[in-house]
């Protein structure tokens, strides 16, 4: 892993300058990994400003979680600017401001990148013992912005004495889902940025053992750019991996209906809010159905 002290917040050092040499060496690692373009960076944050943003770190009590419990995954996602403490907010602005959002052109060698300050999908991620995700492949487009091409994801993780055993480690795998090429443990201060192409394959699918005391955290942002020309709509696209037998037809009927989902939802204008409290309602109705009496 790559060990680089990239990031003092809220004061961003020279590295971050578009024509910082140090990038070049990175830049050649990001383009050579396999199985698709990604660089994994240790000591990325602050860790002052990093440990501030994870005592803010709501607990999944709070009301405000999306639910994103249905076939395909099991986790929460939280992206109300709202309810997010100073720390959090400045290290989102900071991540989505221009100097990071250069660096990351120079990184990726994708010009043109724009963060989302609506953070849609992204924001905070929290998943709790027996969460999971799916091998996928991300949504191309923006779902309120049609000409904004999804390019990189940035996912920092926020997981104090993670251990192995736990699980949780974000799995790469090749083009056509074969197999698994990488595994990344979501610990403290590491961060993984990755090319998001349609068949940027990735996840972390077995379901997470870690102790009922705690979930494994993350930042996630993602970065687009604008086009002048059509782009062709995907919504997110799960895919079973070799050996998931049974399972494949029910994945492949939540993804035709997150599919319809998707169009409602870029139609309308829907946010994942509305999706969210009718998979809750779900949960809590087969939770008391299945209730040991």
């Amino acid at each position: 892993m790559a060990s680089t002290n990239l990031l003092a917040l809220p004061t961003l050092p020279t590295v971050f300058a578009p024509r910082d040499r140090r990038v070049t060496g990175l830049r050649a690692d990001y383009c050579a990994a396999q199985p698709f373009p990604h660089i994994v960076l240790d000591n990325f944050l602050d860790r002052g400003l990093l440990e501030a943003a994870l005592r803010e770190f709501p607990d999944l009590a709070s009301e405000e979680w999306i639910h994103y419990t249905h076939v395909n995954e099991r986790k929460f996602g939280l992206s109300n600017r709202a309810h997010f403490g100073p720390a959090l907010g400045t290290l989102i602005d900071t991540l989505n401001g221009p100097r990071f959002v250069q660096w990351l052109e120079q990184l990726t060698s994708i010009q043109g990148l724009k963060g989302d300050e609506t953070l849609e999908g992204g924001g905070l991620h929290q998943s709790a013992r027996g969460g999971f995700l799916n091998v996928h492949a991300d949504f191309t487009v923006h779902p309120h912005r049609r000409d904004w091409r999804r390019r990189v994801n940035l996912l920092v993780y926020l997981n104090h004495d993670w251990q192995d055993e736990y699980g949780g480690h974000l799995e790469l795998w090749d083009r056509q889902v074969r197999k698994c090429v990488r595994k990344v443990a979501p610990i403290f201060d590491r961060a993984v940025v990755f090319s998001t192409d349609p068949d940027s394959f990735h996840g972390h699918p077995e379901p997470l053992a870690c102790p009922p005391e705690m979930t494994r955290k993350s930042l996630a942002l993602y970065y687009f750019t604008e086009e002048t020309t059509q782009i062709s709509m995907r919504s997110t696209e799960y895919r079973a991996r070799p050996g998931d037998g049974w399972k494949r037809l029910p994945m492949r009927l939540d993804n035709l209906a997150l599919r319809m989902y998707d169009r409602v939802k870029r139609t309308l204008g829907l946010d994942d809010r509305f999706a969210s409290r009718m998979l809750a309602r779900i949960e809590r109705l087969f939770r008391s159905g299945n209730r040991v009496p």
